[in-house]
């Protein structure tokens, strides 16, 4: 009898809980939505994704110490390169992984369940996301080395992710952006993509010119170098940017939450934590560069530049700080620029890859061009004339020449700063004045990374030469 009682009330049960469009939307929680759109993660990954690589919170970004440009004033362990006392590895890994790399897999998952879609925008869309994705996979291998790619962002299946060789991970991506390119057919997004709109033309170019970085990033790596050749090649061919026009940025606003993290940081929070290093001004005062007001402000007088000891506890008043524009909650922020192509494109012509040697001053003026157009200087015709600028007198090596200016150009931008310091090894870094440890070509693994995942921690440590923030990551080879 009992059998038959339960039986009974089993087959109630799934009666009443059949699914009843009727019943179905009261049982939903419209403040807690179990469906996001795609639209919305896209541009929540975008936001954070921008937002990380913009701030200057010395919890979450310091590479702008790591490139130099700026020091502290007061508190100096970031310009020390402590990166562990407010665990800013830790906080850049979970910002990347949880609120870029996760959100736009969901986007994905979610446009390839949407049936209302057309084929068209459903590949747009996901060549969109995936542009955007392999741009954070890749500085995540460029900061770190040896990262979790394959069993990433899975924790149902894979709670402690083992980590990839990061040369391995660099290749995969390489295929993955150039399949993803021929996929922008339509508007995709359309006016809920904030970085362009949904002028797919200018994502094409935006995905090319990522391809295009990425292939130089490892030409000198034996392994890839016949993969970075035809990255490069196909990136030309299937055009870069072109002017500042084409600029991957994001535009900020006045009203919070959508200001420009820097004006957060340091206006709204009424910080005097930064000016500008000596490493910086000093090389800028010695070419008498003309972007120096721009970059600047001139609260020393006018035309009076004098940076802060790299390192040093350095008094807010007595040095340069950042200019009006930097600080301007509007001020748009960008992933990618003209004048940082212009420069790739000088490096592939000195390798005759896509041009010749001959052609590499031309591509070089032009990235120094759009940089003083950018920031609306004037004279870049004269600049270009000086001895130490001219690329056919500047002191140095083509890969001296060009580094130099790559990392002039990209003031406000440290990650690209650092980076072309460790790609292009040029002189002139300083020792922090504390400290005087080696400047830094890596991340440290986070430390949940070391309590946690120990067996795969290990295993990549010993697999990159030892955790430490001066082993060099894969493609780092001089």
């Amino acid at each position: 009898m009992k059998k038959i009682i339960l039986t009974t009330l089993t087959i109630i049960t799934l009666i009443s809980c059949q699914s009843d469009d009727r019943y179905e939307d009261k049982n939903r929680d419209p403040k807690n939505p179990t469906q996001v759109s795609s639209e919305f993660l896209f541009n929540s990954a975008t936001k954070s994704l921008f937002d990380q690589m913009t701030s200057t919170n010395v919890n979450t970004n310091i590479y702008r110490m790591l490139g130099q440009h700026w020091t502290e004033t007061t508190y100096v362990d970031e310009a020390n390169y402590d990166f562990n006392t407010r665990n800013i590895t830790q906080s850049h890994w979970s910002e990347i992984y949880r609120d870029v790399l996760s959100d736009l897999a969901t986007a994905k998952i979610n446009n390839d369940a949407d049936l209302t879609l057309s084929a068209d925008t459903r590949k747009t869309k996901n060549a969109q996301i995936e542009i955007l994705t392999v741009y954070a996979w890749t500085q995540m291998v460029e900061t770190f080395g040896d990262i979790p790619y394959s069993q990433a962002l899975n924790a149902g299946k894979y709670v402690l992710p083992v980590y990839d060789d990061a040369s391995t991970i660099y290749s995969d991506l390489l295929t993955r952006l150039t399949v993803a390119i021929p996929n922008l057919t339509d508007s995709g997004f359309g006016v809920a993509d904030n970085i362009y709109g949904g002028n797919t033309a200018n994502w094409k170019k935006f995905g090319n010119s990522l391809l295009l970085r990425m292939g130089v990033r490892v030409a000198d790596v034996p392994a890839l170098a016949a993969k970075s050749k035809s990255a490069i090649q196909a990136a030309v061919s299937g055009g870069v940017f072109t002017s500042n026009a084409d600029n991957a940025s994001l535009a900020y606003s006045n009203a919070t939450p959508n200001t420009n993290p820097v004006w957060v940081d340091l206006v709204q929070s009424g910080r005097s934590d930064f000016v500008i290093a000596n490493t910086l001004v000093d090389k800028m005062n010695a070419l008498n560069d003309p972007r120096r007001p721009f970059y600047f402000d001139e609260n020393l007088g006018t035309g009076v530049y004098e940076g802060g000891t790299y390192g040093r506890v350095s008094s807010f008043p007595s040095f340069s700080h950042v200019s009006a524009r930097i600080i301007d909650p509007t001020n748009p922020a960008s992933l990618m620029d003209y004048s940082e192509v212009c420069f790739y494109l000088a490096d592939a012509a000195e390798r005759s890859i896509s041009g010749t040697p001959a052609t590499a001053a031309g591509f070089y003026n032009a990235g120094i061009t759009a940089s003083f157009d950018y920031w609306g200087a004037p004279n870049v015709a004269a600049y270009l004339l000086t001895p130490n600028v001219n690329y056919a007198t500047a002191p140095g090596t083509w890969k001296v020449k060009i580094g130099n200016q790559l990392w002039l150009a990209m003031y406000n931008r440290g990650y690209e700063a650092w980076t072309a310091w460790r790609t292009y090894d040029f002189p002139g870094f300083n020792l922090p004045d504390v400290s005087e440890d080696p400047v830094p070509t890596r991340y440290t693994y986070p430390i949940s990374e070391q309590n946690l995942n120990k067996v795969n921690y290990a295993a990549a440590s010993a697999a990159i030469g030892g955790d430490t923030q001066t082993t060099k990551v894969f493609w780092d080879k001089f």
